[in-house]
């Protein structure tokens, strides 16, 4: 009941299949805002949880337009050739990020993030 606006990025976590397309499950975060994190209110929806993320060192590339799935793979994958076989990171999954609402036609923001292993 208690409404807290909506908080950049969204994140949507990942799930690659071994082709490289994403499997059908995901998990969608928001930043719950500052002024809740230290008592944020109960979801009143069961599949809603709430975590803590404890802090992580990622790889990320940047990209624009209105991101797509078919857009996301394509850049984990090129993040992935960029990286190399030097650089360790998980590889079970990775994180969608998107910074603006949809309205916002120009200058659109988009991530792919790799957590550092």
């Amino acid at each position: 009941g208690v409404g807290m606006g909506m908080t950049a990025p969204v994140s949507i976590t990942a799930f690659p299949a071994e082709d490289g397309s994403l499997q059908q499950k995901v998990k969608v975060s928001l930043r719950i805002p500052s002024q809740f994190q230290a008592n944020p209110p109960c979801p009143s929806d069961e599949s809603i949880k709430i975590e803590e993320k404890q802090g992580m060192t990622i790889y990320s590339t940047q990209f624009g337009g209105y991101a797509k799935e078919v857009d996301y793979v394509n850049y984990a994958a090129k993040l992935k050739s960029a990286l190399g076989s030097e650089a360790a990171y998980r590889t079970d999954f990775y994180f969608c990020n998107g910074y603006d609402p949809p309205m916002k036609p120009y200058g659109r923001r988009n991530e792919v993030w790799f957590v550092k292993e």
